[in-house]
């Protein structure tokens, strides 16, 4: 029997580990969600603030992340060795032993070697995962519903709606004081994004996000239309323009919130991606995000126009607006 060579190890690595993308990837990236065959999460090595661009395939062990060119691998071993910074073969030794395979050492007899890739089967998994992923972003929606349906126009006194500086437009309030975004979808309402009284800010557990958002006004042929990120930088340029706006939610989602609002209104719409400026972090995602998404619309773009004086931490336009409001208006 001829010996394998390195490479010839960390492919065969690769595809053992393959065989467990549902258990591996998870336990490297806890904080990610499944959606159909990918694995979404943030991506820990340049700091993600929000998942969305880093995506794993469970079936091929492909991976990339959309704001970072440089992100991307065939396999898991290569994944593994991304996120710890280091050498594919120290990737594949650490899955050798993880595993069990016994490749690059000896393989303690008493442990089975891992099984070699079932493709029916790790098919199977990921439609049961999708199955029970679908079953929770219905039980959301249900109880999406259910809350808007109980819940009263929105207080103008709630502390968020006073920290941001704005009016509730038509956001609704629960009795226990929660406010409510509403996030539609396909001409639905999905989910609801929760901010209590202490500014925290939670979207219903399993509910869908992707795709998703949160209008300000009324779309109408031929308008000027803002697409952004949060609600609150909505509201700041819905109030300032009188334009309608959609909020995306979060960075990751502006891309394909505004393919569907061009596909909706057509070309006719001067659409306008309004961007965040993450001028603190590294790589600027708010404006990456607003710039993809301005490419694959044919949209303008636009980013809040700082003033000299302007301290550093802010980074929307409701920033902007709150920090002028409080009487800095110095150009």
């Amino acid at each position: 029997m001829t010996k394998q060579t390195i490479p010839q190890k960390i492919q065969q690595v690769a595809e053992y580990a393959l065989a467990q993308s549902g258990v591996l990837v998870p336990e490297w990236l806890p904080d990610g969600n499944q959606h159909n065959s990918e694995w979404i999460a943030r991506n820990i090595v340049r700091g993600d603030r929000e998942a969305g661009s880093f995506r794993i395939c469970l079936l091929t062990g492909r991976w990339n992340d959309f704001a970072d060119p440089d992100a991307h691998g065939g396999d898991l071993v290569a994944l593994l060795a991304y996120l710890r910074q280091c050498t594919q073969l120290e990737a594949a030794k650490e899955l050798d032993s993880r595993l069990g395979c016994g490749l690059f050492a000896k393989r303690n007899q008493s442990t089975p070697p891992p099984p070699a890739l079932d493709q029916e089967k790790l098919n199977e998994r990921l439609q049961q995962r999708e199955q029970e992923a679908q079953e929770k972003r219905e039980r959301a929606e249900q109880k999406a519903n259910q809350l808007w349906k109980r819940s009263k126009p929105a207080d103008g006194n709630h502390a968020y709606l006073q920290k941001k500086k704005l009016p509730p437009f038509s956001l609704r309030q629960t009795s226990d004081g929660n406010l409510l975004i509403p996030l539609g979808f396909a001409g639905r309402l999905v989910n609801v994004q929760i901010i209590n009284p202490e500014c925290e800010k939670r979207f219903l557990s399993g509910g869908k996000v992707k795709d998703c958002y949160s209008t300000l006004g009324e779309m109408t042929p031929a308008c000027r239309l803002y697409v952004c990120e949060g609600w609150a930088t909505g509201a700041s340029i819905h109030r300032s323009t009188g334009c309608p706006v959609v909020c995306a939610m979060t960075a990751a989602n502006l891309e394909s919130v505004a393919l569907q609002i061009r596909a909706l209104m057509g070309d006719n719409i001067e659409l306008i991606i309004a961007g965040d400026d993450d001028r603190n972090t590294e790589g600027n995602p708010g404006k990456a995000y607003a710039f993809r998404a301005a490419l694959s619309t044919n949209a303008k773009i636009v980013f809040p126009q700082w003033p000299v004086d302007a301290p550093r931490y802010l980074t929307d336009f409701n920033d902007l607006d709150v920090w002028q409001r409080e009487g800095n208006t110095h150009d």
